[in-house]
C-alpha cells in the first residue's frame, strides 16, 4: 500500500484568512483509492452548504466549499478531476490534456463518500475502486486541493502547492504525489 499525509496551503491572499487548516491522507492499495480530508478551525467563517435531498452528480461544485483531487497517469497528459461537496454532491471530469477535452467521466454513476460536520471540524472520506478508469499497475500522479468559500464572500483556494501566479489546480507540476 502506498499512502501519503497532506496539509493544504492557501493561495496567497491580501485578505486575512480565518484560522483554518486542511489536512488528510491519501492511500492506494492495488486499485482501491482512499482519501480523507479534515477541515479544522473557525468554521463559523466558512459557508458549508447542507442539503436534505439525495446526493447527486452536479456541475460547478467548485463555486462553493468543495474538496478536490486530480489523478493523472504518469507519462500521460490525460487526467481526472474529482469534486466532492459537503452536500455529498459530486462529479468526476476527464481531461485529454491540460484544461482540454473536459467531459463528465461516465464510468462513475455514483461516488459514495461520507461527510461529518461538527462545530469545529468537517471530515470527508472517500473509498473508490479505480478499475473503471486505470489499471492497478499504472502509476498515478496526484494533486489535492480544496475551495473554501467564506461568509464574507471571499473564495479561497488551497492546494499541496501553488506553482503559478494564479490558483490553478490543473497544473501538472502540482501533482506532487505518485501512488
Amino acid at each position: 500500500m502506498n499512502d501519503e499525509t497532506f496539509s493544504l496551503q492557501p493561495f496567497s491572499s491580501n485578505e486575512s484568512l480565518p484560522n483554518l487548516k486542511i489536512a488528510g491522507n491519501i492511500a492506494r492499495s492495488a486499485n482501491q483509492l482512499t482519501i480523507t480530508y479534515a477541515l479544522l478551525g473557525n468554521l463559523e467563517e466558512v459557508i458549508i452548504v447542507t442539503q436534505p435531498e439525495l446526493p447527486t452528480r452536479k456541475h460547478q461544485l467548485w463555486e462553493n466549499t468543495c474538496f478536490e483531487f486530480f489523478l493523472g497517469i504518469k507519462d500521460s497528459e490525460q487526467y481526472w478531476e474529482f469534486n466532492l461537496s459537503p452536500t455529498e454532491n459530486w462529479n468526476v471530469y476527464h481531461f485529454d490534456r491540460y484544461r482540454k477535452g473536459m467531459q463528465e467521466e461516465v464510468a462513475f454513476t455514483t461516488l459514495p463518500f461520507s461527510v461529518h460536520n461538527q462545530s469545529d471540524s468537517l471530515a470527508l472520506a472517500l473509498n473508490i475502486d479505480l478499475d473503471q478508469i486505470v489499471t492497478p499497475n499504472q502509476a498515478l500522479e496526484i494533486a489535492i486541493a480544496a475551495v473554501i468559500k467564506l461568509r464574507d464572500g471571499e473564495v479561497t483556494y488551497w492546494a499541496l502547492t501553488h506553482q503559478g501566479t494564479e490558483a490553478d489546480f490543473h497544473r501538472r507540476d502540482s501533482f506532487l504525489f505518485t501512488l
